[in-house]
């Protein structure tokens, strides 16, 4: 008897998703959405969270996310006035997947480093 199923369709990744998976799964912006989605900080706590990163990154990171709409930059009232950022509700949506990539990469870094010491041991 033939095979009637559809052949699964292909997932086509087009420019504009490569674009927007290139800006929320890079260095930065992993670590920032972590942070974000435990709780609202400000510009210098998160410096303080993630000390490796620099100003500059870190603005460029804050305002790519913020255009994207995974992050709320919130003016917060006080004196002296203070801005706050916030994991969107967009941003939140995809918590899970962060915390998964993680997981992932916590439970196979030994096979990934025995892969590269097999790798630069060929060289």
């Amino acid at each position: 008897m033939p095979d009637t199923t559809e052949p699964a369709e292909r997932i086509q990744i087009s420019v504009h998703h490569r674009e927007l998976l290139d800006q929320v799964l890079d260095k930065w912006s992993l670590q920032v959405l972590d942070e974000l989605c435990e709780q609202p900080l400000r510009f210098n706590e998160l410096r303080r969270a993630i000390p490796v990163v620099t100003q500059k990154s870190l603005t460029t990171t804050l305002r790519r996310l913020e255009r994207n709409g995974m992050v709320d930059r919130v003016v917060v009232s006080s004196r002296p006035v203070a801005v706050e950022y916030r994991i969107s509700s967009l941003g939140r949506s995809i918590q899970d997947l962060i915390d998964a990539l993680f997981h992932w990469s916590r439970a196979n870094m030994p096979d990934v480093e025995r892969a590269r010491a097999r790798f630069d041991d060929e060289d």
